[in-house]
């Protein structure tokens, strides 16, 4: 299975923010440049995070991201799940829909490959990812 491009920088979003020191608020413009992505992709993937309750953002003077306790707890496999939707791994249906739609047993397996994908993620969260040596690195960037 491949993630999306939005996931997979929504995810290294999260893994920033997870190691920012405490107190610290980073912006969104900061964000971008230091994980080297253009700001107007942060900034929805910012907005995203906010809208699921992984990171708030506070505006003005002493604002800044910060990842919530959610954030930071939560299932690593419904995070992505959330990013990426319930969507089948394969379109049967659509313009032109497959002829083999009534006997496949192709879309059947797949499914079960991407429950089980999901499911090798639920027991991981954002701290799982920034532990040692990844946390460190992280803070590297600049």
């Amino acid at each position: 299975m491949r993630l999306t491009k939005f996931t997979d920088l929504a995810l290294r979003v999260t893994m920033r923010l997870a190691v920012a020191e405490q107190g610290t608020s980073l912006t969104t413009r900061q964000v971008a440049e230091v994980m080297a992505i253009p700001y107007t992709h942060t900034a929805k993937v910012i907005a995203r995070l906010q809208h699921l309750g992984v990171v708030e953002a506070r505006r003005g003077r002493g604002g800044g991201l910060e990842l919530t306790v959610a954030g930071r707890t939560a299932s690593l496999g419904w995070l992505v799940r959330e990013l990426e939707g319930e969507e089948e791994v394969v379109a049967c249906e659509g313009e032109t829909p497959c002829p083999l739609r009534a006997a496949c047993r192709l879309r059947g397996a797949l499914r079960g490959a991407q429950q089980a994908f999901y499911a090798s993620l639920d027991p991981l969260t954002v701290n799982d990812l920034v532990a040692s040596p990844t946390g460190p690195v992280l803070l590297t960037l600049r």
